[in-house]
């Protein structure tokens, strides 16, 4: 009865997640769309792709957590967290687009700005909320340490994978439609880094930020957890 219980509250904080990360999408959505009509100009158009490729490692993440009890073997879970780590880049991708952040005419500044911060907003925690699933999935299945582990790999492997989309102009799936260019691409930047400040400043800057951000989010959550446990007893 218990357990019942325990997963009832899990899966009810779950579609919470997901409903209030849903309205969050559609107000972003509502002011590009309400700027393309007012401005008849389509130039940041390009967000609500972003945004939707924010969103496939949040599924996925979502995907392993529910169908937990049916993933038995070990080769389906690492299969789902490789294609999860591939698309996970592309979250906090979206804090590089302040760099389209511009003055323009017919259009005031703050409102720019809101929709920019929306969208970033957004990305940011579409990525690090699945994280977080992710996270403690593995550590359910394995161990703590190895959670934690695998969280730092994936936020600088996710940095590198920011600098690689924003300059090198590489995406997720040239895994598979381009592999040979970007290994090639991948083995010069590791291979001779002292050539390469920038790829290594920006990663090394990226992986901080995020750490620093996700680190806030677990212990918000966890004294969160730790009031609902005093309030129980």
């Amino acid at each position: 009865m218990l357990k019942n219980i325990l997963r009832f509250q899990i899966d009810r904080t779950k579609i919470g997640t997901f409903t209030i990360l849903t309205i969050f999408s559609l107000f972003s959505i509502s002011l590009l769309v309400f700027r393309i009509f007012y401005s008849h100009s389509t130039s940041y158009v390009f967000f609500i792709w972003n945004l939707f490729l924010a969103w496939i490692p949040f599924f996925l993440s979502l995907l392993l957590v529910i169908k937990e009890k049916y993933i038995r073997r070990n080769l389906s879970i690492a299969f789902i967290v490789f294609i999860w780590l591939l698309f996970f880049p592309n979250a906090p991708y979206i804090l590089t687009d302040l760099f389209h952040l511009k003055q323009t005419n017919g259009i005031p500044f703050w409102f720019d700005l809101v929709l920019f911060l929306s969208f970033v907003a957004n990305g940011l925690m579409l990525g690090l909320i699945s994280l977080g699933y992710i996270q403690n999935f593995i550590e359910r299945r394995f161990s703590k340490i190895k959670g934690w582990i695998f969280t730092f790999v994936a936020l600088f492997l996710g940095s590198f994978g920011i600098y690689l989309g924003r300059y090198q102009r590489w995406n997720s799936w040239d895994i598979i439609t381009n592999p040979v260019a970007l290994f090639k691409d991948l083995v010069v930047r590791i291979i001779n880094p002292v050539a390469h400040p920038r790829t290594y400043g920006m990663t090394i800057l990226f992986f901080t930020l995020l750490t620093l951000i996700y680190l806030v989010f677990k212990i918000m959550f966890k004294n969160s957890e730790d009031s609902k446990d005093k309030i129980a007893l």
